[in-house]
């Protein structure tokens, strides 16, 4: 059950109408790192979850993200307060107005004149908020992973953010918002190694002889070392051969079918067999003016 209180988690405190500004903040309102999806992710989460601890974590951070995507709301509606006034009067010339709400090279506009200056679920590219942003798969060990992750993204995408303004208003409540990030990854970092073992992720262990396993691939530049392939156990396999049908088999992909299944794979293969002695005239070379008296090698000529 949910109650809604009046006072925002932070106060918003704009300092001057930036209606170029807060179509970039709708990026943390309905982006995929935003907090709409960060709030969805873990409340997801809690729902299947089954470890009373982890659950009412997930709950506790889903709620804030929420209260995080009032305080983003808020912040891109103050800052379009001013154009949504003007805007909804017609108080300036047509080109005046629009000069002031596409100022700067931004496209707000879209978002003037669509939602009325609004905070719409959308990227700030005007890109609608989609489930698909969410990426619980069910395991604990996946998911707090993937949680990890995705505090990381948002709170660059904060300090992004933070950098395009000189509102003071506005970068103290992104200074908090960033700051919360980092106090979720800590929560969600420390319920991931609450968990043992918790790597690798799952229950199935990987097959031993190829765990430790590095293949080294890419070629044409210098070969860096790193704890990603040397050291402890790893072993690597330069050999382009060796890196071919490691299994022991011959690399190739068979299939058993049935007598009947091979019967109509043959007619198939009959049917649709190129033959390779053909010297057929195109259309691009047509259109070139080639082959205006072409003979195969079975000796029969072509004419365009």
């Amino acid at each position: 059950m949910f109650a809604h209180n009046k006072r925002l988690q932070y106060t918003v405190r704009v300092g001057e109408c930036n209606p170029g500004l807060a179509n970039l903040m709708l990026e943390q309102f309905g982006g995929p790192q935003g907090e709409l999806a960060a709030a969805m992710r873990y409340f997801t989460q809690a729902v299947a979850e089954d470890d009373p601890g982890r659950r009412d974590m997930l709950y506790d951070i889903a709620t804030e993200e929420l209260s995080h995507l009032e305080v983003i709301g808020n912040i891109v509606v103050m800052l379009n307060k001013g154009s949504k006034a003007a805007l909804a009067e017609g108080v300036d010339q047509a080109g005046e107005l629009y000069r002031k709400i596409n100022g700067a090279g931004n496209d707000s506009h879209v978002t003037q004149l669509l939602y009325g200056a609004g905070a719409p679920l959308t990227n700030s590219g005007g890109v609608p908020w989609t489930a698909a942003y969410i990426d619980t798969i069910g395991e604990p060990t996946a998911d707090l992973r993937s949680n990890i992750a995705a505090e990381a993204r948002a709170k660059i995408v904060y300090e992004r953010l933070i950098n395009l303004t000189e509102d003071a208003g506005v970068k103290e409540a992104l200074g908090f918002l960033m700051t919360r990030e980092i106090a979720h990854q800590k929560s969600f970092e420390k319920a991931l190694y609450a968990i043992q073992p918790n790597f690798p992720p799952g229950k199935l262990p990987g097959q031993p002889a190829f765990t430790s396993v590095y293949f080294n691939m890419s070629q044409g530049g210098p070969e860096v070392q790193g704890p990603w392939n040397e050291g402890g156990d790893w072993k690597v396999v330069n050999d382009r051969d060796q890196q071919m049908a490691v299994d022991g088999g011959d690399g190739l992909a068979t299939v058993q079918v049935t007598d009947e299944e091979r019967t109509l794979l043959d007619q198939m293969a009959a049917r649709t067999m190129s033959d390779p002695e053909a010297e057929p005239l195109t259309g691009a070379e047509l259109g070139m003016g080639i082959g205006q008296n072409i003979v195969g090698k079975n000796g029969s000529s072509t004419h365009p």
